[in-house]
């Protein structure tokens, strides 16, 4: 489980409280802009309130944990988030057996205190966090184009499980439309365009 500190001489890694949620909430906007590899933005006002929330939330909930790395200054300089995730399974010949997965939800660390273990303490505290849970899976989800964390996650022992995709509406809306097109030429009727 988490210690109320751990110190490592240059950072501490300690379970969030309340006072930490603003800088939480400016780490999961940088977290999305360096995975969407955009400029600074300003998060919307509802949004920051949302995440503020949400976050909140989680501090009192025995199945999820926030990590945060301090250093030696008292400037928050990482995060860590993990919640317990829990199915009754879906299969009769199963039983009644809950199985659990550890999704680890946010993981950030300033770049100035990158390469120095920061990360690798936040990531044995949710570890411990999750094992506490009796927990044996971690689950989490990377943009294919971080390429950062690929490699990271890769050599921590994750491999890709699934793919998640992500299409406009309109580009699946026509897709559809043309692939229509297609099979009404192939079929020999042509499909008069609404409206005409």
């Amino acid at each position: 489980m988490v210690p109320s500190k751990q110190n490592t001489g240059k950072f501490s890694i300690r379970k969030a409280t309340e006072t930490d949620l603003p800088v939480l909430v400016d780490f999961l906007a940088k977290l999305a802009l360096h995975v969407a590899g955009a400029p600074p933005h300003t998060l919307k006002i509802e949004e920051r309130e949302r995440l503020m929330d949400a976050l909140r939330s989680s501090l009192s909930d025995p199945d999820k944990l926030i990590v945060v790395a301090e250093s030696t200054s008292t400037r928050l300089v990482g995060m860590g988030y993990l919640y317990a995730w829990r199915n009754q399974g879906i299969w009769e010949q199963a039983g009644d057996v809950e199985l659990k997965s550890g999704i680890i939800d946010d993981v950030w660390v300033e770049p100035d205190f990158r390469k120095i273990g920061v990360f690798s303490a936040i990531l044995r505290e949710l570890v411990a966090f999750a094992e506490s849970h009796d927990i044996d899976e971690l689950v989490l989800e990377y943009a294919v184009s971080n390429q950062e964390a690929a490699a990271t996650w890769t050599r921590l022992g994750f491999k890709p499980t699934g793919v998640r995709a992500a299409a406009f509406t309109t580009n699946v809306r026509n897709a559809l439309a043309k692939r229509q097109r297609i099979r009404n030429l192939q079929s020999g009727s042509i499909e008069q365009p609404k409206g005409n």
